[in-house]
């Protein structure tokens, strides 16, 4: 977004942006349409933008959307990591997952029914852990209790 020109009128687009943004299972998508929508300077976009910023589960598309805004001219304030679980009853779900799996089932095979079943769970902790996603992802398998 360095030195790009600022587009006053509205993305063509704007629709699939919109749901683009708005899209949770996929944050690589909210994070391209937020980069995409921090080009058009309107009121439709900036608000999208801070919605972004404000509820966003992963951190690489608030800080996006707080990098958009300002280059926007917008008076925002760069977010924290969040801290602690990203979303609502993830430790729950996934000891339901590791529980309906055998008892001699691999961390890949608990790695796939997390991303076949929860898709939202898997894409929001990869987005938000990035590189360190799969470590994070087997010590939190190895901490659920055992059957």
């Amino acid at each position: 977004m360095d030195n790009q020109e600022v587009l006053a009128d509205m993305p063509s687009n704007y629709e699939e942006l919109r749901s683009s943004a708005n899209r949770n299972a996929n944050w690589r998508e909210r994070l391209s349409a937020v980069e995409e929508l921090g080009k058009w300077k309107n009121e439709k976009s900036i608000d999208i933008l801070k919605h972004r910023l404000n509820t966003d589960a992963v951190h690489q598309v608030r800080e996006a959307a707080y990098r958009s805004l300002l280059a926007l001219g917008e008076d925002v304030q760069m977010p924290e990591r969040h801290k602690g679980e990203l979303m609502k009853d993830v430790t729950k779900v996934m000891v339901r997952i590791k529980k309906s799996l055998p008892r001699d089932h691999t961390f890949e095979d608990f790695k796939e029914k997390l991303k076949k079943m929860r898709i939202d769970i898997y894409d929001t902790y990869e987005g938000d852990k990035g590189e360190e996603f799969d470590q994070w992802l087997e010590q939190k398998w190895a901490s659920l209790s055992k059957r």
